[in-house]
């Protein structure tokens, strides 16, 4: 990353349209506040608490949607890959690969992603310490690709929140590798009764502001145009139109720093 980095779209690939919406309004955003922007979405949900959960439009639709988008945008892309035989396949649609914070862990997903050399965003396990983090980015460079970031996303606290710990981006920047924060799922309350994720997207600007000041070289948000029309995290995405006075105190601080 060579400045300031916004990973933001939709949770998932829900349809044809929402994500090139998304994407316009995102990158016009991104142009006035002079950040680097990456178009993130989900080709497929392969980590629902219920069976009949969303999990995706098909894998090759939604794939071939996010190359569009990036090809319509000029813009780089970001996607989850969740089994090792995935990367290679992906790799050929999107720019950047996303591991996922339950796969942290995973060695032959992080060796096959790293092989394909494209960027590697892999997101802190909510039972990781900022420490152990370090023996994932290992895992990608043994590859000998090099372009791997980590991504905080907060810890378990109970069975049903999630605590960002204001010292992590400093722990994780001693890896000497970017890292980024990951505003929406941060505010996530996991494992509720009714088998869907809730959580509280009010605190989102908290979590993005403190991130930047502790030094973040970029912030991960989901937005969505209508978060309760959503078809996957309804309960954390950032209503599109909130982004933007946002991403203008961030970078207020940012300039403070």
């Amino acid at each position: 990353m060579k400045k300031f980095t916004l990973v933001a779209g939709p949770c998932a690939i829900e349809d044809d349209q929402t994500g090139f919406k998304i994407a316009e309004k995102i990158k016009s955003i991104c142009h006035q506040y002079d950040i680097d922007y990456i178009f993130k979405a989900s080709y497929r949900k392969a980590n629902r608490s219920k069976n009949n959960s969303f999990t995706g439009i098909g894998d090759e639709i939604a794939l071939k949607t996010i190359q569009k988008i990036g090809q319509e945008y000029n813009l780089p892309t970001i996607t989850d890959v969740h089994e090792s035989y995935e990367p290679e396949k992906v790799a050929k649609y999107v720019s950047n690969l996303q591991i996922p914070a339950f796969l942290c862990r995973q060695t032959d997903l992080l060796i096959a992603a790293g092989k394909t050399g494209l960027g590697i965003n892999i997101k802190k396990g909510q039972f990781m310490s900022p420490s152990s983090m370090g023996f994932a980015v290992e895992k990608v460079k043994s590859t000998g690709n090099n372009n791997v970031w980590l991504c905080e996303r907060g810890n378990s606290f109970g069975y049903n929140d999630l605590i960002v710990d204001a010292t992590s981006i400093f722990q994780l920047k001693k890896h000497n590798v970017p890292v980024i924060m990951d505003c929406t799922h941060a505010v996530q309350k996991p494992n509720q009764t009714s088998g869907v994720t809730g959580g509280d997207p009010s605190l989102i600007e908290t979590i993005a502001l403190s991130a930047v000041a502790t030094g973040a070289d970029g912030l991960f948000i989901e937005t969505h145009p209508n978060p309760s029309l959503a078809k996957s995290d309804p309960h954390t995405m950032l209503k599109l139109d909130l982004l933007e006075p946002i991403l203008e105190k961030v970078i207020k601080v940012k300039e403070a720093l």
